[in-house]
């Protein structure tokens, strides 16, 4: 049992990395220390979206400074979630692979989706609200704006989207000089409207009765109000327009001259006012109260207290079985097999595969025919498409990825060459995951719910472990010639790719 009761999220966004530490107490926690560096990784990303050697230098720098203070924490008690820059950024690779020479740990990144909706879990874990509310909750960071909204006390959301606009790119994109005229003001705030007028019409029906922003933009905004004398710190229609106005008295974004407004924050924070104010007005917002909960929040919240992180995927995993109509009693009987299988290999390998990999081959196992609504022909690269192209919350990206080469790989041939790189897996814990998938499924093609899988025993040499051996008991191929066919196709597939082997005996 983990008797180490600190913990560690690391949020790698496109204006600033934050790390925040906090200890667990008889269920309440206590932070005990930040760290905030203004890293300005969006800055570095050049128009082919590519990371300069200077913005990645920076980035490595700020982690190599967290690893001295991770120094001693047990890999399950920190988490490292990276966002919008690193998303798009082409050779996001070199910096993840840079990232591991200085800092043990995983880092993950997060659709926008998945972003927005814990980026509403932790706003929603502390603020108060009413259960009768619908909730509208609004992330400007540096790369993307994030929006979720939810309904009573719920903490998951029933909308989530994710814009690429955010306050570095748009200060970048519109007031390249830091200069501040109405016009580029305009322009920008326009260009915000127009990004998420597709989902002006979804959001307005949700009938919001309470809205929410977080992170930089906000809190600044909050802050200035107080300068200004707004004791309660909300941002009303006429406060917000109020503040546009004292803004585009300036005339560059040195000379902004407010108590509260860091340099660091002048640099970013008219492209920042130009995105709410864009979305304030298409979404006829009344009024918005700053949350200082955001997405390390929601991080720590399922590291922590709440739902776990594989409940939250198991809940996805269900929800797409239901939505595509996948025949559950099937998928259970390729779960337990893929399970019945595995635990086999597990006893007799020599390496051991991390149970969040495990999880992810029974996920796969539940979801590989989702594509069937589309028709039979080409399943594997139907429900492939789904599960990579859907929004898969709880799933970080590589988690995803993953899920849908599984689902790919599942029948027919297997192209090696093909398969994407993974920063977060090995391909020695991967292509175990394959071969059993592919056995699984295939064992129950005929769809009997009474199979006996104890009629089958897998064997594996240590030292070669690509290479399986199959054992069939003698009565039950006597009665099952079919599955007998199917894995003797199975073997010739198997051939083609270099080290892997499928024997089958009859005993």
């Amino acid at each position: 049992m983990n008797e180490f009761n600190e913990y560690a999220v690391i949020d790698l966004g496109s204006n600033s990395f934050h790390m925040v530490i906090v200890r667990s107490i008889n269920g309440a926690t206590q932070i005990i220390y930040k760290n905030k560096q203004n890293i300005h990784l969006a800055t570095g990303l050049n128009a082919d979206l590519e990371l300069s050697e200077s913005s990645i230098k920076r980035g490595i720098e700020c982690l190599n400074l967290f690893a001295e203070r991770l120094i001693g924490f047990p890999i399950e008690n920190v988490r490292i979630v990276a966002t919008h820059t690193l998303r798009v950024a082409k050779n996001r690779l070199q910096f993840l692979n840079e990232a591991t020479k200085v800092l043990p740990y995983p880092i993950e990144i997060i659709s926008g989706q998945e972003e927005a909706r814990l980026i509403y879990l932790g706003t929603m874990t502390t603020e108060s609200t009413s259960a009768t509310d619908t909730k509208f909750v609004m992330d400007i960071g540096g790369g993307s704006t994030e929006i979720a909204i939810g309904k009573g006390n719920d903490l998951k959301p029933v909308i989530v989207g994710s814009r690429p606009m955010g306050c570095v790119t748009y200060t970048k994109q519109f007031f390249p000089e830091q200069r501040i005229d109405k016009a580029s003001f305009q322009r920008a705030k326009l260009a915000a409207e127009q990004q998420i007028e597709g989902m002006v019409n979804t959001i307005k029906k949700q009938n919001i009765t309470i809205a929410f922003g977080t992170s930089g933009t906000f809190k600044s905004i909050y802050n200035i109000l107080l300068d200004l004398g707004v004791s309660d710190g909300i941002i009303t229609s006429q406060r917000l327009n109020d503040l546009i106005s004292y803004v585009l008295e300036f005339k560059s974004f040195h000379d902004i001259d407010y108590p509260s407004l860091s340099k660091e924050r002048k640099n970013v924070f008219v492209g920042g006012l130009a995105i709410f104010s864009g979305v304030f007005n298409a979404l006829g917002l009344e009024a918005v109260h700053y949350s200082p909960s955001a997405l390390r929040e929601g991080v720590l919240y399922e590291l922590i207290d709440g739902p776990n992180y594989r409940d939250v995927r198991q809940n996805t995993a269900e929800s797409l079985s239901q939505h595509y109509n996948i025949d559950e009693s099937h998928a259970k009987q390729v779960v337990k097999t893929a399970k019945y299988l595995f635990n086999q290999w597990k006893n007799q390998a020599s390496i051991s595969i991390p149970p969040n990999l495990e999880a992810i081959l029974y996920w796969a196992a539940q979801l590989h025919e989702v594509g069937l609504k589309i028709n039979f022909s080409s399943i594997h690269k139907h429900s492939s498409y789904i599960l990579k192209n859907s929004n898969l919350p709880g799933f970080n990206e590589e988690q995803q990825l993953l899920l849908s080469t599984l689902v790919r790989y599942h029948r027919k041939s297997i192209n090696m060459s093909d398969f994407p790189y993974f920063s977060l897996f090995e391909y020695k814990h991967i292509i175990p995951l394959l071969q059993i998938l592919r056995l699984s499924i295939l064992i129950n093609n005929q769809r009997n719910a009474d199979l006996n899988i104890e009629a089958f025993e897998l064997k594996i040499a240590n030292k070669e472990l690509s290479k399986i051996t199959l054992k069939i008991n003698k009565r039950f191929v006597e009665s099952n010639k079919l599955i007998l066919l199917d894995l003797e196709q199975e073997q010739k597939y198997w051939k083609s790719v270099n080290d892997w082997k499928l024997s089958i005996e009859t005993c």
